[in-house]
């Protein structure tokens, strides 16, 4: 009797592989609706996990240094109080036996992000860093917790990330990355796609001199209601001081 002819061939297919083994298959055009999917359940399952209920979402310049030039070291400087200051009285140290409240979340790398991140760490608090893979990588910075350090290929999921549990956004001075952010915010604000939730920009005569947002209203091109969704703070004290006094920020007991 002869041997019988040998599977190896067939057991060696890329076509024989289980789909959640295959590597390639998974990275395919055909699975960009799935990659999607699993960067919002791995995130959301940290995220249930650590018993985060809310976050405040913090913006601002990745190119602002601790030891920089004088406004940029101002404004690192106030992120991390702010980030402090609502991390030690927002409720992030809570997770015990309440839902964590107010956690701090960012865009994961350096500059404002780092800070504020930083500033929960100073509280000994928990943050969050939902970084981006770039063309030239992001590292996610040294203040984040580890096991809420996230990194996203699709700035979309990313973005609902940020959104989804936020409270309040607070931004800081930034360049196109962070106007992105900002008035990604905005716009689910004003069409109703999103709670009302504060949206503070920090140092105000950074913000007039940069945009002009009455001309928009003079324009005919937004109403003059749209610019209440906006609130300014002259640092990030006074900015943590308009939210803790806003309805819903602050637990009552």
């Amino acid at each position: 009797m002869s041997d019988p002819l040998s599977n190896a061939a067939q057991r060696d297919s890329s076509a024989y592989r289980l789909p959640a083994a295959d590597l390639p298959f998974l990275l395919g055009d055909s699975m960009r609706g799935v990659r999607f999917l699993l960067e919002f359940a791995k995130a959301e399952e940290a995220l249930r996990a650590w018993n985060i209920r809310s976050t405040i979402v913090v913006f601002g310049s990745a190119r602002v240094a601790e030891d920089g030039p004088p406004d940029h070291a101002r404004w690192y400087a106030q992120a991390r109080r702010f980030a402090e200051l609502a991390s030690r009285e927002g409720g992030a140290l809570d997770g015990e036996d309440s839902p964590r409240e107010n956690v701090i979340a960012t865009g994961g790398g350096p500059g404002t992000m780092a800070a504020a991140n930083r500033g929960a760490f100073d509280a000994g608090a928990p943050s969050i860093g939902f970084n981006i893979s770039l063309p030239l990588e992001q590292e996610p910075n040294a203040w984040s917790t580890p096991e809420l350090t996230f990194r996203f290929h699709y700035f979309a999921m990313r973005k609902m990330h940020l959104a989804m549990r936020a409270n309040a956004l607070v931004v800081f001075p930034g360049g196109f990355g962070t106007m992105d952010e900002l008035f990604e915010i905005l716009t689910l604000r004003q069409t109703g796609k999103m709670r009302a939730v504060p949206v503070i920009l920090v140092d105000k005569p950074f913000w007039t001199d940069l945009i002009r947002f009455e001309a928009l209203v003079s324009q005919g091109l937004v109403t003059k209601d749209d610019l209440d969704l906006i609130q300014f703070a002259t640092d990030g004290e006074d900015a943590w001081r308009q939210l803790s006094a806003s309805p819903g920020i602050i637990r009552p007991g």
